[in-house]
Formats: C-alpha cells, structure tokens, sequence
C-alpha cells in the first residue's frame, strides 16, 4: 500500500463505502508481512511515499518470489528489485514471477513505470563509459520514483570540454547525480558551475590505486565544493533516490 491507496480507501469511507473501522484495520494488518526470511514492511509507501525497494543481492530466487508476492498481496502495484544478475532473473521468470529486466542497471520492475513529474529534471553525468552501469542503476531508480531524466556518458574532466558542451544541462538542472571512478574529480566540477544539489558517487572503475573506489570516495568527501553530498561507493540507487526527494520537495516548480 502506498499513499495512493490510502487516498482510495479514504475515498471508500467518505462515500460510505467502507466503515472507519474497516479503513484502521486494513491500514494495521497491512503494515508488515512476516514471512519468516523477511519481515516485509508493506506499509512504507504510506510513511515515507516510497513503497519497500527489495535488494536482490543475497536472496534467493524463491526468497524474493516471496517478497514480491507479499508486496503485491498488499496491493503494491509497482516494485523495483535492485542489484539482481541474469542469472537469478531467469530463476525468477522460471518461477512465474514475470519482471521487465534492465540488464545494464542490473535491476527488475514489476508493474509500470509512472509518468514523471517533482519540480524539475535529473541530470545525470559519468566521468567515463565505464561508469554506465551505475549510471544505469541510478536512471531506472530515477525514472521508477517518477522523475523526469537526463543522461549523459563519457564526460569526465580527462576532456572537460565534453562537460562544458552541457553546459546548458547544468543550469536547467533541479538535481545533479555525478559519477566518477579513478580520481573522482567530476563532481567537483560540476558543483562549480550548477546552481542546484549535486549527489556525488564514486564507483570503483580505476587502477590499484583506486582501492575499489575508495579513492574516489574519499576525493569526493574532501571537496571544495559548496552543495555537494556524497553516496556509498557504486550507489547509483541511494543517489536516485536522495535526487528523487529533492525533487520532489513542495516548492516553486521551474
């Protein structure tokens, strides 16, 4: 159940179609689902405005069949399954469980994706080509929260006239994701030349030194530059998702 739902069912009591009592309890019954390997919180979309995202990591095939079915018992109609391989997509389709797979962003939809609105546009930047599977991540996250989507690949400031060619990307933003592995100096650029928040990611794209992207981290955290915030390590979904309620915040919309 998400915030819509609640609204139908208030809509239910307001008409006389559902009694007060009944709207409580399914609200109580609806708020966890226990099934044992997971206690699966059915009830976040109303709290937060965002339904309970399933990391697919770790879980089993018939783990995550589980999950889903419970979310969709609950009357979640959309549900998006972050970091899964093709191998456990295809167990899970063997199960009956049908997902529209992104395979680049190694991740799953079940449902539509919604049409976009928030206040303005994400704009998304990589340092380089090898930064595009969590720039993937970090767009399907994007685009699956219902916001409006820009991408651009390979702009890193190893050539940062590819960057300044977007310039005009830049200023229209309402949030900024920028990926970089190696150095991770992309998102200090950025946050030079945007008037908006800019979520950093460091990824672990880069030589031995790089240290898995600690590197880049560690780059990241210790700019000069005003309004940047930093993500984990490869985190396009936790940079989509703090982009997203950016986004989203009551305001002027431009």
């Amino acid at each position: 159940m998400d915030a819509s739902d609640l609204e139908a069912l208030a809509r239910a009591v307001a008409a006389g179609e559902l009694s007060a009592r009944d709207l409580v309890e399914r609200v109580r019954l609806e708020s966890v689902s226990d099934m044992g390997y997971a206690q699966v919180d059915t009830a976040r979309g109303l709290r937060t405005g965002v339904s309970e995202v399933v990391y697919g990591a770790g879980k089993t095939p018939e783990q995550i069949v589980g999950i889903i079915g419970a979310m969709r018992d609950a009357g979640q109609r959309r549900i998006l399954v972050t970091r899964l391989d093709e191998e456990k997509h295809r167990a899970l389709t063997a199960l009956g469980c049908e997902l529209a797979y992104h395979a680049e962003a190694r991740a799953a939809v079940a449902g539509e994706l919604p049409e976009p609105d928030g206040n303005g546009e994400i704009f998304i930047v990589t340092a380089g080509t090898s930064d595009a599977p969590v720039a993937a991540e970090a767009e399907l996250t994007a685009r699956f929260l219902g916001n409006h989507v820009t991408c651009v690949q390979d702009a890193g400031v190893a050539g940062i006239h590819r960057l300044l060619r977007h310039a005009d990307k830049i200023s229209r933003a309402q949030v900024i994701i920028a990926i970089a592995g190696m150095e991770g100096a992309l998102p200090s650029v950025v946050a030079g030349l945007a008037a908006c928040p800019v979520i950093a990611v460091p990824t672990s794209v880069g030589y031995g030194a790089n240290l898995g992207g600690i590197t880049a981290l560690l780059a990241m955290v210790n700019s000069c530059a005003s309004g940047l915030s930093v993500v984990n390590i490869d985190n396009g979904f936790g940079a989509a998702y703090q982009a997203s309620l950016i986004n989203h915040l009551p305001g002027r919309r431009v």
